[in-house]
């Protein structure tokens, strides 16, 4: 099950994964918003798509319980955040505690939130990346499971930062869903993650890959 509210490129990601022989199956995608481009690329691979507007919602505990009960009808294994821009309520998070992942564009726990690649040019970083976690009822901020770090090049705005990390946000969230799917990571009953039995002290780290012929960009 993955949740969208915008152009859903990891989606895509996800959807090439399954095509490629992923040992999981996308069971629908849900967004909160009817324009979502997302929704057009579910249908073109037959995947079921739903739209749960929040407009008309009192407040939040009303809009998640509809949620609830629209993603709880699919049964699924796991629910995959990509790019759902709503705030859950700690009901909603723990009905999925342990089968629900989230990824965000930053080394967290740096520059949780919104505009995360501005906000690490403005802070003067030399590294950056994106993180898949657990997610928790705190904002960006469950047990972390897989990162990606890149350097942040001399002349990067942000706009150039985006598409670089966002790369590396195809590879590394499949490969979380990949091991979930496979009973390979889990997060534990003390709250950690853990892949193949082993308790992550620190999250599976992707290196930034250099060009194949060896030189810059």
């Amino acid at each position: 099950m993955v949740l969208i509210s915008g152009s859903g490129s990891n989606l895509q990601a996800m959807i090439d994964a399954q095509n490629r022989g992923a040992p999981f199956r996308i069971a629908a995608v849900i967004s909160n918003r009817a324009d979502a481009f997302g929704l057009e690329r579910a249908r073109r691979h037959g995947i079921p798509a739903e739209v749960l507007s929040h407009a008309g919602y009192p407040d939040r505990d009303a809009y998640d319980a509809d949620l609830r009960a629209l993603i709880d009808g699919y049964a699924p294994g796991l629910v995959l955040l990509a790019g759902f821009m709503r705030i859950l309520t700690p009901g909603f998070v723990g009905r999925y505690q342990g089968r629900m992942l989230n990824i965000h564009p930053s080394l967290l726990p740096k520059f949780r939130g919104l505009h995360t690649h501005r906000r690490a040019l403005e802070a003067g970083e030399t590294e950056h990346g994106a993180s898949v976690h657990f997610v928790t009822a705190e904002l960006d901020g469950g047990p972390l499971v897989i990162q990606a770090r890149i350097s942040i090049r001399p002349d990067e705005d942000a706009e150039s930062l985006a598409a670089r990390v966002l790369g590396y946000e195809h590879i590394i969230y499949p490969m979380a869903a990949d091991w979930f799917a496979q009973g390979r990571l889990r997060l534990g009953e003390d709250g950690l993650p853990y892949l193949d039995g082993s308790r992550l002290e620190s999250p599976y780290l992707i290196e930034e890959q250099p060009p194949e012929n060896g030189e810059a960009d």
